[in-house]
């Protein structure tokens, strides 16, 4: 079994962020912000986030920032709650959540609809059945409701939503087989699931899940090289080693896997010369599945890497 290749995948990603001219950066430029989250937790997950320059980060990470509250995907581009909290995660992985104004920006009081005010303010997402839109456009789905959840969390805010309706906007998107979809009667996805359990997790809900039946629907993912797939007859992909394994973290049932055949499909999948780890072997590799592979291996206990909280998708230690 290869062994994770740790300074190849640093000089990889700090790579990425320099070569601004490059493909990967050109179609990721809508999407920088998640970008940073991913490249910058990995680098923190393999001890080497002093790497970058920190003030760098956060000055470009506030000229994200709108008036609303909310952040973009890069400087220029409209605010999401995707992206803002991929910016709280950076600035929560920095200890910088102090240039925040949480009560001005971030948070707000606001519970009408949002479509009455120009804010992108994260309370002010939430629709009256307990979901959340994902920006003033008004699309709903169960990513939003985690998002939400884990950012307000973050920022010791949770209060400021309805989190019993919430949690039962949720629930309301459980299926037969145990899973969750993106809205209620939506085809159960492992992305869908951790962000359900997830916000299930961190609003002190999840015995409302049925850990025995979502447990076997989640290690049914697993294929004979080892990965997990998304949903049923789909290839596996190492973005799934974190889906599926935190979400069997979280209901307890993680041995119902075979963990070693895992960590070798994840590190099968690495560029052994230029650094970086693909969907799957022999595939191009990103900066997505370099942090999912390198999340997945922390999750399993891979040695040398930092733990990561299955729930917050964040080193412990933030």
């Amino acid at each position: 079994m290869a062994e994770l290749a740790v300074d190849k995948h640093v000089k990889y990603i700090l790579a990425v962020e320099k070569n601004k001219d490059s493909f990967e950066s050109v179609v990721m430029d809508h999407l920088r912000m998640n970008g940073a989250y991913w490249g910058l937790t990995a680098l923190d997950l393999l001890g080497k986030l002093d790497s970058v320059n920190v003030d760098e980060v956060i000055s470009w990470i506030l000229k994200c920032q709108h008036e609303s509250g909310g952040f973009s995907g890069n400087i220029g581009h409209d605010p999401h709650i995707l992206y803002t909290l991929s910016a709280v995660q950076v600035l929560a992985l920095f200890n910088k959540l102090d240039v925040l104004d949480i009560d001005k920006s971030i948070v707000s009081s606001c519970t009408s609809c949002f479509a009455q005010v120009s804010k992108l303010d994260i309370t002010g997402l939430q629709n009256e059945d307990g979901s959340f839109s994902g920006d003033m456009w008004g699309e709903v789905d169960t990513r939003f409701s985690y998002i939400a959840i884990c950012c307000l969390s973050i920022l010791c805010c949770l209060d400021k939503i309805n989190v019993e309706k919430a949690v039962s906007y949720i629930l309301s998107c459980k299926n037969l087989d145990g899973g969750f979809g993106c809205t209620p009667g939506g085809e159960s996805h492992a992305g869908q699931i951790f962000c359900c359990v997830g916000a299930l997790a961190l609003t002190g809900s999840l015995h409302y899940v049925d850990k025995d039946l979502l447990g076997w629907w989640l290690c049914e993912r697993q294929v004979k090289s080892g990965g997990l797939n998304g949903r049923p007859e789909k290839l596996p992909d190492v973005c799934y080693s974190w889906w599926v394994l935190s979400s069997l973290i979280m209901i307890d049932r993680v041995h119902w896997i075979d963990k070693e055949k895992l960590v070798k499909f994840i590190l099968d999948c690495q560029d052994m010369e230029n650094g970086g780890i693909s969907d799957r072997p022999d595939d191009a590799v990103d900066v997505y599945h370099t942090y999912f592979g390198v999340a997945g291996l922390s999750l399993l206990n891979y040695p040398g890497l930092k733990a990561i909280d299955p729930a917050y998708a964040l080193p412990v230690d933030v």
